[in-house]
């Protein structure tokens, strides 16, 4: 009756997870999250397939698992998520020590499976959104839409995911709503094209719309904003932002690239002067907002010229938070069938490790600036002598944090918003001390 699930990849994954654990519940299972503790019950594993690393990581985890199972130590392994749904055929032929193989969309199906063979157990009927959080209390992701209809050419996510599906604007608001009486305070709104939002099922983008209901929910303190595409993006979204206090200044906008020949490579429908553009009307009508993209390194035709072009783009910037990868050849993609991968792999760890090391520069002139600044910070937790809580600025595992130190005789609640003043910082963190 023991059920570990194990979730790889992104916050996305984590969503279905979570809502995996709760039926499961639900039906009677005990339920675990946590790959550094496996019972000996079921193992289900929520994979990813975005790049070879990620995919990787998926098969490793799998193979580790039907190990325990061949020793006696897991009564079964099923597999889920992105990377079984794209190659089912391919995971059943190469480890059939897999009791079943599941898609991304049909995982529901695992615990009908699992309560039809234990037929003491009913099924399980529940709110389309009910999860189990595994995330601390006080915040959480929620998805608003599955899918994609950019077609990148270096992407293999549609293939997987298939085209944008919006979840109706009420569902979501009832899940936000319900999430906050239960004591959740900051919100993760998650998707892989969240500008997209409520073209399919309304004729039209209403991601500002949205948000703005989400900020009038009582109990809602902060909502940031996750993968925006910048191609057609929504500028009333930005007045959303600016209006709502509880609408972090945050936006996570992957840009790819800035040369105008690589974009165009890369089928992104936009230019490095519209880029631009948008990126000074996004800091004009939100002051003070902080930018987090994702630039690609290495693909297929990236010239000298191209990538001096990129690091010339992300000094003008100047991107509060960045991240970056090296271009990897996925199977079925377009750029997989009409470019070469020609770019060599030490050129492209050059270009990332020098891209990188201008973003650290950046980073730490950012960080340091703060220095002597007052803002609000979420706990997280304690660590030794200080808490460790996030500013609006700081996104759950992909930024940095706040070392707040705390007078003795004080204690800070897990979940709860402190104002401090803070009186260091580094690349990555800040330090701050408690005001009165």
């Amino acid at each position: 009756m023991d059920v570990d699930v194990i979730t790889m990849g992104c916050s996305k994954n984590l969503v279905d997870s979570e809502r995996l654990l709760y039926r499961l519940r639900a039906a009677g299972y005990r339920v675990y999250h946590n790959p550094n503790r496996i019972h000996h019950g079921i193992a289900v594993v929520n994979t990813c397939g975005f790049i070879n690393d990620a995919k990787e990581e998926s098969i490793d985890m799998i193979l580790q698992l039907t190990a325990l199972k061949e020793q006696g130590r897991l009564q079964k392994v099923l597999v889920m998520g992105c990377l079984s749904e794209r190659f089912y055929k391919e995971l059943n032929k190469e480890i059939p020590g897999v009791d079943r193989y599941y898609g991304k969309f049909n995982w529901e199906q695992i615990v009908k499976d699992l309560t039809k063979a234990n037929g003491q157990w009913p099924m399980v009927i529940c709110q389309s959104y009910s999860r189990l959080l595994t995330t601390p209390k006080h915040y959480a992701y929620v998805k608003v839409s599955e899918g994609c209809d950019r077609h990148c050419a270096y992407c293999a996510i549609p293939l997987m995911t298939g085209s944008h599906k919006s979840r109706p604007m009420e569902e979501v608001l009832a899940e936000v709503k319900r999430l906050a009486a239960e004591g959740t305070r900051e919100f993760q709104i998650i998707a892989q094209e969240l500008t997209y939002y409520g073209l399919d099922l309304y004729g039209e983008r209403r991601i500002a719309e949205l948000v703005e209901r989400m900020a009038s929910i009582k109990g809602v303190k902060w909502i940031r904003l996750h993968y925006a595409y910048p191609n057609g993006f929504p500028l009333d979204l930005l007045r959303v932002m600016r209006e709502n206090s509880n609408v972090c200044r945050y936006l996570d906008i992957a840009l790819q690239h800035s040369s105008d020949a690589v974009l165009s490579r890369m089928h992104r429908h936009i230019t490095s002067k519209e880029q631009r553009e948008l990126i000074a009307a996004i800091r004009r009508e939100v002051p003070g907002i902080a930018i987090r993209t994702t630039f690609m390194v290495g693909y297929p035709g990236e010239t000298d010229e191209d990538f001096r072009d990129l690091l010339e783009f992300v000094k003008e910037c100047r991107f509060e938070r960045m991240g970056a990868f090296a271009y990897s050849e996925e199977e079925g993609t377009k750029a997989a069938q009409i470019y070469p991968d020609d770019v060599p792999e030490e050129v492209k760890q050059q270009r990332l490790d020098k891209l990188m090391a201008v973003q650290q520069q950046i980073s730490e002139e950012i960080a340091a600036a703060r220095v002597g600044q007052t803002l609000s910070v979420i706990i997280d937790g304690k660590e030794n002598d200080y808490y460790i809580g996030r500013t609006e600025f700081d996104s759950p595992e992909v930024d940095g944090v706040v070392f707040v130190a705390v007078p003795k005789g004080r204690r800070l609640r897990r979940g709860c918003i402190y104002d401090v003043t803070i009186t260091d910082a580094n690349e990555f963190d800040l330090y701050a001390e408690l005001n009165d």
